[in-house]
């Protein structure tokens, strides 16, 4: 089946909250690393989509791009392009997640293809992001020409609460 990337801009995520909802609540229970903690519930998740990151995107400070499979909508990445005055140069990945019975076909490696596709045609030179020390994203990461700037053991809980994990930090220079 074809995966085909799309962006969604404030108005198409809220017409596509419901599927937004459903891979970041599968995704945070299934131990998802992305600074929610489970079980999250479907009122939270909606109001993280349409207060958080809803306003950034109409606001022109983060772009929001979400994979579609079969017209089912299995995996989203964000990138953040506002940075301090000191950055313009500099982008940040945030919250790439692919539902847990689309993974390990490709799904994210798209999204950030795309993703840094798109830093690169608004001229960013670099793109940073961090991910749970040893996660299976740290090495699609790798794959893709992101380099470990560094580790902070104890980082954040797991989603599940019973252990902190340390988060890597990642460069690309594009």
């Amino acid at each position: 089946m074809t995966i085909g990337i799309i962006a969604l801009d404030a108005q198409g995520l809220a017409a596509r909250i419901d599927s937004l909802t459903h891979i970041l609540v599968d995704s945070v229970d299934q131990g998802a690393a992305i600074g929610f903690m489970a079980p999250l519930g479907a009122e939270d998740a909606k109001r993280f989509w349409l207060e958080q990151v809803a306003p950034e995107i109409a606001a022109g400070r983060r772009r929001l791009f979400a994979a579609e499979r079969g017209g089912e909508l299995v995996g989203t990445v964000q990138l953040l392009t506002a940075m301090p005055a000191n950055q313009p140069h500099r982008g940040e990945i945030a919250k790439m997640i692919v539902h847990p019975a689309a993974r390990r076909s490709g799904i994210g490696r798209r999204l950030m293809h795309h993703a840094l596709g798109h830093a690169r045609e608004i001229g960013k030179t670099l793109v940073t992001l961090d991910t749970r020390s040893g996660d299976v994203a740290q090495s699609l990461y790798a794959s893709l020409g992101f380099q470990v700037a560094g580790v902070i053991p104890d980082y954040a809980w797991d989603a599940d609460g019973k252990a902190r994990h340390a988060t890597t930090y990642m460069f690309a220079a594009l």
